[in-house]
């Protein structure tokens, strides 16, 4: 999916600023303008802050080099972890060494001896999901399926979240459709979905998300 100029810009700033949100980064939507398009950075803000919207630049541009090969999708997650964790964590890239929690969750993430392991089969299933597909909607179903696992696996100390909502954007693009972007008012929806493991429902948030991405997709394509 070809993405015009203006239209890569305006994804890549709602993108970090929401998906950074989510994770209560202060940062408002102008200031990540300021951030990710010219930047400067906001007075006041904590250089970590600016670091978790900026490094997602450089992670966008990653993910778009790899969206159209055929790769180890562990690797895919790693390299993005690296790039949004760079200068923020010692372990950016690299699976969780130490027990991790979810905030709120009623479950323990998966342990670090068995992550590796857990991470391959998440890769399988969602290839072997994919092998089988015939349709958007199995694909948007494969999104949903695998972000709930990703996030439930939980493989890094830290930027678990950052990274599985950046690997939907990956998954959608590879298969032509538009990305989507959960932003901090769908927060209390989506952190429930997570939480009760609704595959149907997270599915039908990205379908809506779709819809929305659409739209703003065709009013970039009627300014160029």
């Amino acid at each position: 999916m070809h993405l015009s100029e203006d239209y890569y810009n305006d994804l890549l700033v709602r993108m970090a600023h929401h998906s950074s949100a989510i994770e209560n980064n202060t940062i408002s939507l102008p200031e990540s303008v300021s951030i990710l398009l010219y930047d400067t950075v906001p007075a006041k803000k904590s250089l970590r802050e600016v670091f978790e919207i900026l490094n997602h630049r450089k992670a966008f541009e990653i993910l778009l080099d790899h969206v159209k090969q055929t790769e180890d999708y562990v690797s895919i997650v790693c390299e993005l972890h690296a790039k949004l964790l760079d200068r923020l964590h010692h372990e950016r890239g690299s699976f969780k060494k130490a027990e991790n929690a979810i905030l709120g969750a009623d479950f323990q993430p998966t342990p670090p001896s068995q992550v590796y392991l857990a991470m391959r089969q998440w890769h399988d299933n969602i290839v072997y999901r994919e092998n089988n597909a015939s349709s958007a909607q199995e694909i948007i179903d494969i999104a949903a399926s695998s972000h709930l696992q990703f996030e439930r696996i939980h493989p890094f100390a830290d930027g678990n979240g950052r990274v599985g909502r950046m690997f939907i954007i990956f998954l959608l693009l590879k298969y032509d459709l538009p990305p989507i972007v959960i932003e901090k008012s769908d927060k209390e929806r989506y952190i429930f979905l997570l939480a009760n493991q609704d595959e149907e429902g997270l599915a039908s948030l990205f379908s809506e998300k779709i819809t929305i991405e659409k739209d703003k997709q065709k009013k970039f394509a009627n300014k160029e």
